[in-house]
């Protein structure tokens, strides 16, 4: 429903329930029709960690891969846009043996 007076729409008053007021005059009617404001949250979705140096490596996942400074063959990895965005990200791993870190191009 739009403002007789000023024709901006109107919304549900906070205030007083059933009516409808103009936040730009504030005029206020009766609504002739049941008006109810609802709000739905919805959960975040788990996006992109963010961590510091040596930060919640236990939160990565691993993988089988040799380790070229020690030889282990399981380490942490992630990926990371270190390009420009129509390159494909680069691959990093850390040795969980010796803490190495070396990276591979996609």
């Amino acid at each position: 429903m739009f403002c007789p007076k000023c024709g901006n729409l109107m919304v549900p008053d906070k205030k007083k329930k059933g009516y409808l007021v103009c936040r730009k005059c504030g005029f206020r009617v009766k609504s002739k029709e049941k008006v109810e404001i609802a709000e739905k949250v919805h959960e975040k979705k788990k996006g992109t960690i963010v961590m510091g140096k040596d930060e919640g490596l236990a939160e990565l996942p691993t993988t089988n891969i040799v380790c070229p400074n020690c030889g282990y063959t399981e380490a942490y990895w992630w990926m990371q846009q270190t390009r420009s965005a129509d390159e494909p990200p680069t691959m990093f791993y850390k040795c969980k043996k010796c803490g190495y870190t070396w990276r591979s191009y996609g």
